[in-house]
């Protein structure tokens, strides 16, 4: 079958096989490459070869997905093996008698510091069994694509084929009946079966441009009709033309059918299902290419990651070679020597003495010899638990706990800004890098518990601000409603898209404006903090185009109600990140400006 491009001069509606019917106006795709199109149309082998293209498509996905998951589970193994071999060291350290003093500050620290090394592998590993599995997902939907849509091409081209077969069967009978009725006419007329002679003309237009031979199948067999009565004959050959005109009428008909399907499936189905063909290769194709980038990017910043925290670029933040170098054994020795001779010089220590008894019998007393110590953990330490105040915050509308506490600001944004405001300024990456899952999870418990018995200023948090910055980012994408509210959420996304930059402030001034009181006072303490934070850049390397990309998603957050949870794309994190990054260039003009022209 040669399939062929025909400009089509039809209806712009199409039956199809089923009888349904089917807009044309549906069938185009501004977008498809025409010229490959007509290219495809042009060859006998457009749809398998489209079919055998996805199956290529489809083993590439398959291996690319595969290797991501191989490569997750030597990542995680890595990770955990890691992550159990720093808890192993750490705790027969504890139990065996080490060395104290600066050696072993600098081992814990390296220790931490393969910790968080662990801890990133595994994450790493999750967002590789992430995009395999998102692979396994694009390869069963174009599975299911393909084969709908090779079922589909299968019934127009059977419909196409019984058609022709029909036709084809028609026009058979049609010259079998023209020879039937060319017998009866010979006989009618007495004509020799050597000699005789018809010039016949076939039914619509067949055989109307030469002659044809009669009496050929008389030659083969003579004649089949039997006697020579008139009537008889008169009869035969009216029973023979009235089902020469029906064979006729049929052919005819098939004929105009056949064409209509033709027309139909050259100019309408095939180049339909040549475009679902080609945009199901491309889908698989790109999602592909995609996972591959996404997976060279996730790998170089692990890399980089690891560089980083083995030996930072920033002097204040130590490696892990300076963290080995601190090490002081002069001092630590110093330091032994003192703890040991006060431990051993008692009445009890073995070894000669220096001195021996004084002649007037004296001794010196006890509790100048020895001194009582009393573990920090000892049972008779009394701890204070707070009691549980039954104030959840995490996951609570932010009206419900502005109204439950009597509070202009929720107090754990307060809480946690002003901690971060305190210890996070000059630290670098703030807001970027995450803390140590276990951590995170026990502060927000903490938190969620009972928030005013937290002390961030303890050294377990103030130490390792990214826990706080973590717990933070988890209560703000956590709110039922995000804090740019899901109403005015496409309403932020146009006012971003205003490529003039004072119109963008001045609309996006306008929807900070429409938010609720909860939440206008809640972004305007927030970003009031971001704002501290950027002028900090010098230190933290947190510039307001960072804290926007952190932040962007944060805030207006991708899942919508009524959505199953299903992200809407990436194609709205531009537009929030780049809302975010305006409001926090024009703070001043937002908020602390526009508050006092309110005032006065």
């Amino acid at each position: 079958m040669h399939l062929k491009w025909r400009e089509s001069s039809g209806p712009a509606t199409s039956t199809v096989p089923n009888g349904s019917i089917a807009d044309s106006e549906t069938l185009a795709d501004s977008n498809f490459d025409e010229t490959v199109l007509r290219a495809l149309c042009d060859l006998d082998c457009g749809v398998p070869l489209l079919l055998d293209r996805i199956k290529q498509s489809m083993t590439s996905c398959k291996e690319v997905s595969t290797f991501l998951k191989k490569r997750a589970a030597l990542e995680e193994e890595y990770g955990r093996s890691m992550h159990k071999l720093v808890k192993a060291t750490s705790e027969a350290y504890t139990v065996n008698d080490g060395k104290a003093g600066s050696f072993v500050t600098a081992w814990r620290s390296s220790l931490k510091l393969h910790e968080t090394i662990a801890e990133a592998r595994i994450s790493y590993a999750k967002n590789l069994n992430e995009m395999s599995n998102e692979l396994s997902e694009i390869i069963s939907k174009t599975e299911q694509t393909r084969k709908s849509t090779k079922d589909l091409a299968g019934r127009y081209e059977r419909a196409l084929q019984d058609a022709e077969s029909a036709t084809e069967k028609s026009k058979n009978r049609v010259e079998m009946t023209a020879e039937e009725l060319e017998r009866v006419l010979l006989h009618k007329e007495g004509e020799s079966t050597r000699d005789a002679g018809l010039q016949a003309r076939s039914p619509g237009g067949m055989g109307g441009s030469g002659k044809r031979a009669i009496g050929k199948a008389v030659a083969k067999g003579g004649l089949l009709l039997k006697g020579k009565n008139p009537q008889n004959i008169q009869r035969q050959e009216d029973d023979v033309r009235s089902r020469m005109s029906a064979a006729s009428d049929t052919y005819r008909k098939n004929v105009t059918d056949t064409q209509a399907i033709r027309q139909e499936y050259f100019n309408f189905q095939l180049p339909r299902i040549l475009r679902a063909l080609q945009q199901c290769a491309n889908d698989i194709d790109l999602g592909t290419q995609y996972h591959m980038i996404r997976y060279a990017f996730l790998y170089e910043r692990s890399v980089l990651n690891d560089g980083n925290m083995l030996a930072p670029t920033n002097d204040e933040i130590p490696g892990l070679k300076a963290i080995i170098e601190s090490i002081d054994n002069r001092s630590d020795f110093k330091t032994y020597m003192q703890h040991y001779a006060f431990a051993h010089n008692g009445l009890n220590s073995k070894g000669p003495k220096r001195e021996g008894p004084r002649e007037d019998g004296y001794l010196p007393p006890l509790s100048a010899m020895a001194t009582t110590h009393y573990a920090a953990g000892s049972p008779n330490t009394s701890h204070s638990h707070g009691a549980d105040k039954g104030r959840p915050t995490f996951g609570v509308d932010l009206a419900e706990q502005m109204i439950r506490d009597d509070v202009d600001v929720p107090p754990i944004l307060v809480k946690c800004c002003e901690a971060i405001e305190k210890y996070g300024l000059q630290y670098q990456g703030v807001y970027r890098i995450g803390g140590t899952l276990v951590k995170v999870k026990e502060l927000r418990e903490k938190l969620d518990k009972d928030l005013d018995a937290v002390n961030l200023d303890a050294e377990e948090w103030s130490s390792d601000i990214s826990v706080v910055t973590s717990v933070l980012k988890q209560w703000l994408r956590e709110l039922p409603n995000p804090l740019m509210t899901y109403e005015l959420h496409e309403a932020f996304l146009d006012a971003a898209r205003n490529d003039n930059e004072r119109l963008r402030h001045i609309r996006l001034h306008e929807r900070i404006n429409d938010l609720p009181d909860p939440n206008y006072a809640t972004i305007k303490y927030f970003m009031g903090h971001l704002h501290l934070i950027a002028e900090h850049e010098a230190d933290n390397a947190m510039s307001v185009q960072n804290l926007a990309i952190v932040f962007g998603p944060t805030l207006f957050k991708q899942a919508q109600p009524g959505t199953n949870g299903q992200l809407n794309g990436m194609a709205d994190a531009p537009l929030q990140n780049k809302a975010i990054e305006t409001i926090l260039e024009h703070y001043r003009d937002i908020f602390v400006d526009d508050e006092q022209g309110q005032d006065e």
